[in-house]
């Protein structure tokens, strides 16, 4: 019998951590299991402000983390998914020989390959967003991946004391980029223009330590600030207030991988797939979304937004109940919901906001050194999930039982969500 074909694209925490439960949880003679993805090592991504700020983050090679897991690894690039016909095209590193009559060139092409699956896992997250604001993709910085967070470290680098430094976007990753290079770097004058007032999210006392930590690292905040336009030496607000800035640090949130929009696949006016509580596709079932690129909905009925909070919970959800269908075994009950939201404010203070499990702040905070540690360790604790995707519990391979479906159900209990930051 011909083993079941599941392909899992994107090696973030979503996409690897699904991998890695998917190999404990069926029997290696009855499923291939290839993953694929673009880099050959792990991001931490929930760290390229500080791999952007100038420190050096450990190497979590990708063939490492999954050596005798029994999950194939394919470094390339995702190009195109056709859901209908149930194959994936991507395109890889090719070295090609070139020889003349004067010397022998070796170089470097890329090949294009068409891979078929019987189940799809889609993770490929998102990057970041313009917001089609003139000027931000010609001069603007970002941090939502590898590639623009070492841009902006080598930018960072060549400042004199003194030029400044404007982080637009008053969330999460604004917050802990602006704290991140003023700390890093205190010879620069650092500023955040957030678009609402700072961190009006969160509780009182959370706001009134996050001012403190700003203002103790001489970050100038501009709230209730739209800029409406960003150039080489400055961003002009939609007052027509210019703010200097030798580099401009866009945060204002995430848009998700353009691939899923030229597929059948059934989105969400934000480009997400929509997805059942199983993180399955509504129009295509044999493919599961994760991630930022998943519009799933979690208490209240609110979408789930972009973060490691929602994403490596609906991965262990989206595995297992791969797993369920394949084996017949029973799909998982619990729902993705919320706890806290864990923020970084430099290496040595942090911020733990409480929150409902709709994602609601709620008076409880955790603040200080205390709260820098807590921080440190969930991103330790997600960047280990990712190796140990069972959580260190037995491993339970079962094999695969065709034409047998598992039960429906619906989720019923919550399933841990840890905010770190992004997703």
């Amino acid at each position: 019998m011909q083993k079941h074909r599941i392909i899992v694209l994107g090696a973030g925490y979503t996409g690897a951590g699904a991998a890695g439960r998917l190999a404990r949880r069926l029997r290696g003679d009855d499923v291939s299991l290839t993953l694929v993805n673009a880099e050959p090592d792990f991001v931490e991504r929930v760290r390229m402000h500080q791999l952007a700020a100038g420190q050096d983050l450990r190497p979590r090679p990708l063939t490492e983390m999954f050596a005798g897991t029994g999950v194939a690894l394919r470094i390339a690039r995702v190009t195109g998914v056709d859901a209908d016909r149930r194959t994936v095209t991507v395109t890889a590193p090719h070295a090609a020989t070139a020889t003349t009559e004067a010397t022998e060139a070796t170089e470097a092409t890329e090949a294009t390959e068409e891979l078929e699956y019987d189940t799809l896992v889609y993770a490929l997250g998102s990057g970041w967003n313009g917001q089609d604001v003139p000027g931000v993709a010609e001069h603007a910085h970002e941090i939502a991946g590898r590639a623009g967070a070492l841009r902006l470290r080598e930018r960072l680098a060549a400042l004199g004391a003194g030029e400044q430094v404007l982080v637009v976007g008053g969330g999460l990753t604004g917050v802990e980029a602006a704290t991140e290079i003023a700390e890093t770097r205190p010879d620069l004058s650092v500023a955040l223009a957030a678009r609402g007032g700072l961190g009006d999210w969160l509780s009182p006392k959370a706001v009134r330590h996050l001012r403190a930590v700003l203002d103790g690292l001489g970050i100038t905040v501009y709230e209730e600030t739209d800029v409406a336009a960003v150039a080489a030496d400055h961003v002009t607000t939609a007052d027509g207030t210019v703010l200097p800035a030798a580099v401009t640090v866009w945060t204002t949130g995430f848009a998700v991988h353009p691939i899923a929009r030229a597929t059948t696949l059934q989105l969400a006016d934000t480009g997400q797939i929509v997805v059942d509580d199983t993180m399955r596709s509504l129009s295509h079932p044999d493919v599961y979304v994760i991630g930022d690129a998943a519009r799933a909905t979690g208490p209240g009925d609110k979408p789930l937004r972009m973060s490691c909070a929602s994403g490596v919970p609906a991965a262990w959800q989206a595995a297992d109940a791969i797993a369920a269908r394949l084996t017949g075994g029973k799909l998982p009950k619990a729902s993705v919901r919320y706890f806290n939201q864990c923020v970084s404010l430099g290496r040595r203070e942090g911020l733990i906001q409480y929150v409902t499990a709709d994602d609601r702040a709620v008076r409880a905070a955790l603040t200080g050194r205390f709260a820098a540690v807590y921080k440190e360790l969930v991103c330790k604790g997600a960047a280990w999930g990712v190796a140990h995707p069972t959580l260190g519990l037995p491993t339970r391979r079962r094999p695969v039982v065709a034409h047998r479906p598992a039960p429906s159900a619906q989720p019923s209990g919550p399933v841990p969500a840890t905010e770190t930051s992004a997703a």
